[in-house]
């Protein structure tokens, strides 16, 4: 005669739940990192050979998109007509000692926009204007 040995059944681990859970945190964190880009401003600035600012001088910051968008110390200017990038220029300026204004357009931006926050600056009474590039290919490759 045969006997069959009792077995105590293996427990079973039901992975159909534990997935469910992952993919909602998928989900949660796909959707919560896809507008931590809308904070950046992304800009191709055309290159050059120059030498930096010192760090010692106070920056105020004039961004221009490719589309014409303005970014004053990168909070966006509404409107782009000159009287508010003008207004905007002077509540920046306020506070800070004889400030650089450093414009920043993108190297597919329009001359007008650069031309129209060269005439903001100068009808805020800011003096000292100078342009963001990024180092020239040959003088980054030198630097190496």
């Amino acid at each position: 005669m045969r006997f069959k040995k009792n077995r105590a059944s293996e427990p079973e681990i039901n992975l159909i739940p534990f997935i469910d859970v992952l993919l909602v945190v998928l989900i949660f964190l796909m959707l919560s990192t896809t507008y931590s880009k809308i904070t950046e401003l992304e800009l191709s600035l055309p290159s050059a050979n120059s030498t930096p600012i010192k760090d010692s001088i106070t920056p105020l910051n004039i961004s221009i998109t490719a589309d014409g968008r303005f970014f004053v110390q990168g909070v966006s200017v509404g409107a782009v007509d000159n009287d508010t990038l003008v207004k905007k220029l002077r509540e920046a300026s306020q506070g800070l000692d004889n400030p650089v204004v450093v414009i920043g357009a993108d190297a597919h931006a329009t001359h007008q926009t650069v031309i129209q926050a060269l005439q903001a600056a100068q009808q805020s009474g800011l003096q000292q204007i100078t342009f963001a590039t990024q180092p020239d290919s040959a003088t980054r490759n030198n630097a190496k």
